[in-house]
């Protein structure tokens, strides 16, 4: 199938609203906060969104299909995941698995093909919308299940996949996909299934390259196409090195990337860019990537990207982080 992020609207923009800070991610953002941010995501000319069961217990799926039924269906894409199934739970605690003020919900984990069918209908439910255009398997790899993840994937192709392809026949989901930050589990499932789309987080970055070597050139040869998220590494491409405590993947920095980015910093400096225009227009140089899926707070988190997707950066820039041997040679620029 042919399937792309997002819609033409005549923008041309490549940046998507994800939904993980609508579901209060690290801290709260208000149902008012949350709804002017979709307006001005959509305003701007955005017409794809993200979203999970995970992101707030269910509280991010509400709040964005609140703000989305106000437009027709048809003009936006809109996503969401299965693998984690929630269940009311007055004793649940209103901090879980990073987000603050959730909903009454536990999380439990089922890749069956009965669990991932009514992952998707719990969905649209809650999105109280009568589609997904895409659903991702979520995290499905080793650092998240540990020991039990061949036993996952074995699921996942076996069960998952298969129920994502009834309900796509159904017309309940139009693409499939796999929503990770681990590229090895893409591979695994890659050499067995076919995909439609795929939401990598983290994995291809102006930090992190693990991504480009095999990953990105399979995905393009098979014609999968590809969100991005996570491109500023959970934080530290956005704030630099200078801001407070850099976090990389959701955890404090290690030294090996602080000096990396500072590395990065001064050749910003030197040429007067911005490292955040960085991180963002050098990932979506890839002819693999459709969009960059952004993980904004506030609207004027959106419309800072926006400027930065506009920042002016010169062919020097690039040429010297690759000199400096910061960015690999093949590594397609702007």
């Amino acid at each position: 199938m042919t399937f792309f992020f997002p819609p033409c609207d005549g923008s041309g923009l490549r940046l998507g609203l994800g939904g993980a800070p609508l579901g209060n991610l690290f801290e709260a953002v208000s149902d008012d906060e949350a709804r002017h941010l979709v307006e001005a995501a959509w305003t701007s000319g955005c017409r794809s969104f993200d979203t999970a069961p995970h992101y707030g217990h269910g509280l991010s799926e509400r709040r964005l299909g609140a703000a989305l039924r106000d437009h027709p269906r048809d003009e936006f894409v809109l996503s969401s995941k299965v693998g984690r199934l929630l269940t009311p739970d007055a004793a649940a605690p209103r901090f879980q698995h990073g987000y603050v003020d959730s909903l009454p919900f536990r999380q439990d984990w089922d890749f069956s093909a009965a669990g991932t069918r009514r992952s998707v209908e719990d969905s649209l439910q809650r999105l109280g919308l009568s589609r997904l255009d895409a659903a991702y398997v979520h995290d499905p790899d080793a650092a998240t299940h540990g020991a039990r993840a061949p036993e996952v994937l074995r699921q996942v192709l076996r069960e998952t996949l298969p129920a994502l392809q009834e309900l796509k026949r159904e017309g309940l989901v139009r693409a499939i996909g796999l929503g990770t930050n681990d590229v090895e589990v893409v591979l695994q499932v890659l050499a067995e299934a076919d995909l439609d789309v795929l939401m990598l987080a983290g994995r291809y970055s102006l930090l992190d390259h693990s991504a480009l070597p095999e990953l990105l050139p399979r995905c393009a040869a098979r014609g999968v196409r590809i969100a991005l998220g996570g491109v500023f590494n959970s934080g530290i491409l956005a704030t630099g090195t200078r801001g407070g405590a850099p976090t990389f993947n959701y955890a404090p920095a290690a030294r090996e990337w602080l000096d990396r980015t500072a590395q990065i910093e001064a050749v910003c400096a030197r040429h007067g860019v911005a490292l955040r225009a960085a991180a963002l227009q050098f990932v979506l140089a890839h002819p693999a990537v459709d969009i960059v899926m952004l993980g904004a707070r506030k609207a004027a988190e959106w419309d800072d990207a926006q400027t930065m997707l506009q920042h002016a950066i010169p062919p020097g820039f690039w040429a010297e982080l690759k000199a400096q041997r910061l960015l690999p040679e093949e590594a397609p620029t702007p």
